[in-house]
């Protein structure tokens, strides 16, 4: 059930509240879709090398983020995914986490809806809310997510590995490329087939092992059967 929900964010770690069924529709249309125009999707999976300009697209994302979150004292914005890692292949949009306290997600939310993003709920994901960019530049994922919580911990645990450690970086980057050039390919097969490369890279992460179990039962129920 988890790559359906997992494809909220590229290296996120689903926790579900809902069986993943109930949202994959939901969620395909978000990642096929992500200004929620109605334009339908492109191909499955696209790849593409790493851009230079991806860095400054964030921090002109992040400097209108900061603007229409100013009431949000705890909001804190990071540039999370494999868009935010120098030389790592990537899809061409970039994944904004804005972290906040517990106590002010409802103050986020409104706040980011009043600068005209839609919000789209949490799509079956817990401590994490998606949005509908207001436009298409540049192409984004915006996610309010609970301060401390599992996804958004996962979220940078894998971004700081791969940023300090090329070799997983170029090993990640060559299941990502081999699974996007696999003769029909879907987005859900893809996310799935990048689970073994990415428990490695949190295995080197400063997560606690309590933490990294709970991480592979939501990606592995099998997992959680053997335990």
């Amino acid at each position: 059930m988890a790559p359906a929900a997992e494809l909220l964010v590229e290296v996120g770690v689903p926790v579900l509240t809902t069986p993943a069924s109930a949202v994959a529709e939901a969620v395909r249309a978000f990642v096929d879709d992500p200004q929620g125009r109605g334009e339908g999707p492109g191909p499955a999976v696209t790849v593409v090398p790493y851009d230079r300009a991806w860095p400054a697209r964030f921090k002109q994302v992040e400097a209108a983020l900061q603007a229409a979150l100013s009431a949000v004292a705890s909001a804190r914005i990071e540039h999370v995914g494999s868009t935010s890692v120098a030389g790592l292949v990537a899809k061409p949009v970039l994944d904004i986490d804005v972290i906040v306290a517990a106590g002010e997600i409802e103050r986020a939310v409104a706040a980011l809806v009043a600068d005209g993003y839609v919000h789209r709920g949490d799509l079956g994901v817990e401590g994490r809310e998606a949005f509908f960019a207001p436009d298409d530049e540049p192409a984004r994922h915006v996610y309010v997510c609970r301060a401390g919580g599992l996804a958004v911990r996962n979220h940078l645990a894998v971004r700081d590995v791969l940023r300090r450690r090329a070799d997983l970086r170029d090993e990640y980057a060559a299941v990502k490329l081999a699974l996007a050039d696999a003769p029909s390919m879907d987005i859900e097969t893809y996310i799935a087939g990048k689970t073994a490369v990415l428990q490695k890279v949190l295995a080197e992460s400063e997560l606690t092992p309590a933490e990294l179990r709970a991480i592979r039962e939501v990606n592995d129920p099998g997992d959680r059967r053997q335990a």
